[in-house]
C-alpha cells in the first residue's frame, strides 16, 4: 500500500511526530525537573518565557503540520482500508491527533495560560508553580508517550 507520495508523507509524519515526542520527552526528563528545583518565582517566570518562546514557525510548523498530515493520512487509510499498512497508519494518525494535539490543546495550554496570568512573586505562588509543575509534567508525559507510539505505527506502516 505504501509506495510513491504515500511513502513520503508517511515519512515525513513519522519524523514530525519523532521531532515532537523528542521535544516532549526533553520537558518531562529532565526540563521541568530543572525548573522545579528553582525558587517558584524563578520557575515561574521561566516557564512563562518558554511558553511566549514556543510559539514560533519552526515549532508550530513541525507540530501542526504532523497533525495535517495526520488528517491526510486518516483518509488515505480509509480509501485503502483492507490493505498492508492502512490500520497502522490510522492507529498512528489517531495517536497523534488525540493523545498530542488534544491533549495539548485541552490540558497543556490551559495550565500554561493559567500560569501566564500569576505574578511570579504572588503570595500563593509557590503553592500554584507546584501544582502546575506537577499537573502539566503528567499530561506532557501522555503526550510524549501518544507522539513516540504514533511515530511508531507509521514506522510499521512503512515496512
Amino acid at each position: 500500500m505504501i509506495e510513491g507520495l504515500l511513502l513520503a508523507l508517511t515519512l515525513a509524519a513519522a519524523l514530525g511526530c519523532g521531532l515532537i515526542a523528542g521535544v516532549f520527552f526533553a520537558f518531562s526528563a529532565f526540563v521541568m525537573g530543572a525548573l522545579a528545583r528553582l525558587p517558584s518565582a524563578q520557575g515561574i517566570a521561566a516557564m512563562q518565557s518558554i511558553n511566549i518562546v514556543v510559539i514560533n514557525p519552526v515549532f508550530l510548523g513541525v507540530f501542526f503540520g504532523t497533525a495535517v498530515l495526520c488528517f491526510v493520512l486518516i483518509v488515505a487509510a480509509l480509501i485503502a482500508w483492507g490493505e498492508s499498512g492502512a490500520m497502522p497508519l490510522l492507529a498512528g494518525s489517531v495517536l497523534y491527533l488525540v493523545g498530542t494535539i488534544g491533549v495539548t490543546m485541552a490540558c497543556n495550554v490551559p495550565r500554561n495560560n493559567a500560569l501566564a496570568a500569576v505574578a511570579a512573586d504572588a503570595a500563593d505562588s509557590t503553592r500554584v508553580w507546584s501544582r502546575y509543575v506537577a499537573e502539566w509534567t503528567a499530561w506532557n508525559h501522555v503526550r510524549t508517550g501518544a507522539a513516540l507510539l504514533a511515530a511508531a505505527s507509521f514506522m510499521i506502516a512503512l515496512s
